[in-house]
C-alpha cells in the first residue's frame, strides 16, 4: 500500500499565515500519511516544530537546498 504524501508550499509566506497554513493541513491528513513541507523562512523552520507540538508525527527528513528547506513529518495516531 503506498503511502499518501501531501505537499505544501509556504515559500514567501508571512510567517503567522505559513503556521496557519501548516497547522490546518496537518490536520487535514490521515494518520500514515505524510506532509512535505517546501519553506525558505528560518523563522518558520524554527517555529514550526512549535506549533506542531500539539499532534504526533514521526520526523521523516529535513533537507536543506540553497535558501530553502523541505521538511517531511508522516502523521502517527
Amino acid at each position: 500500500m503506498k503511502t499518501s504524501v501531501h505537499h505544501l508550499d509556504i515559500r514567501g509566506a508571512i510567517i503567522p499565515i505559513t503556521l496557519l497554513k501548516v497547522t490546518r493541513a496537518f490536520r487535514e491528513i490521515n494518520p500514515g500519511e505524510i506532509l512535505e513541507i517546501l519553506g525558505s523562512d528560518p523563522d518558520t523552520r524554527k517555529d514550526l516544530f512549535q506549533v506542531l507540538n500539539a499532534f504526533h508525527y514521526q520526523l521523516m527528513d529535513i533537507e536543506e537546498k540553497n535558501a530553502s528547506y523541505r521538511i517531511r513529518l508522516k502523521k502517527e495516531e
